[in-house]
């Protein structure tokens, strides 16, 4: 049994991969991955030859993870995505941040992609692809955007060194690295103590063009932005001071 296993499921990018794999055909199932029951059972009822699979998991928690763990195990599928697509984001310095806040953002953008990276690979073969969805907040240090710029980063290097990794067996990882994406991602970021802590969201792609981009990609690219913005990100933090970078955002942010 095929099966791609997309977190994130019930809204952006998530739900907008499992619309994308559906329509792509070559899968048995596909595993829809979220916390929000109605928003699965909704997307599953609209299927057409794949069926989408709900399963209401929070990943923040240990009982969920050894839940899809299992699963695996008894079902043993052929793993050919892996889309880690749930995150979330929090706008605040340190001082507008609540200590929940934070655990949440590394548990989810952090540890639940790496555990389930880890659950999933066992079931993959050659030709499969693991795709996690960072952000070019990964390429530099963002004050105001401090904590989720971090645990992006983190899933950034941990996707290229995986990479590697499991090259020798066929498998392909990449780094799905967006800029600003019109999605709910914001209106969450947004309600924090500080959520004007950010104003302004330019050169916003759709939910549909990051999908479709990063699908493409991943069958070669170790990483893709999924725009030209997003690349300009990427190479000016490589080559400019991040002090210099960090300063140009102070100022745009608080425009």
């Amino acid at each position: 049994m095929r099966v791609a296993i997309v977190t994130g499921a019930s809204s952006g990018l998530g739900r907008e991969f499992v619309r994308q794999l559906e329509r792509q055909g070559g899968l048995d199932e596909i595993w829809a991955v979220a916390r929000r029951e109605e928003r699965l059972r909704e997307l599953a009822e609209q299927a057409g030859a794949i069926p989408v699979i709900p399963l209401v998991l929070d990943l923040t928690e240990e009982a969920s993870l050894a839940q899809l763990r299992r699963r695996l195990e008894e079902q043993r599928p052929e793993v050919r995505l892996l889309i880690n697509a749930a995150g979330f984001g929090k706008f605040g310095t340190w001082a507008d941040l609540s200590v929940e806040e934070t655990r949440s953002m590394i548990a989810l953008n952090c540890t639940a992609a790496v555990e389930l990276t880890i659950a999933a690979l066992p079931y993959m073969h050659r030709g499969a692809r693991i795709l996690e969805i960072c952000s070019s907040a990964a390429f530099q240090p963002l004050p105001g955007l401090n904590v989720y710029a971090a645990t992006k980063a983190f899933l950034l290097r941990y996707s290229r060194a995986l990479r590697w990794e499991v090259a020798p067996r066929g498998i392909r990882v990449t780094a799905v690295c967006p800029g600003w994406v019109r999605t709910e991602f914001i209106a969450v970021a947004q309600d924090t103590k500080n959520g004007k802590t950010v104003r302004h969201f330019p050169f916003a792609l759709r939910p549909e063009t990051v999908v479709r981009r990063a699908l493409r990609d991943s069958r070669l690219l170790a990483v893709t932005t999924c725009s030209l913005p997003a690349l300009v990100q990427r190479v000016a933090s490589k080559w400019l001071p991040h002090c210099f970078i960090m300063g140009c955002w102070e100022g745009l942010r608080r425009i």
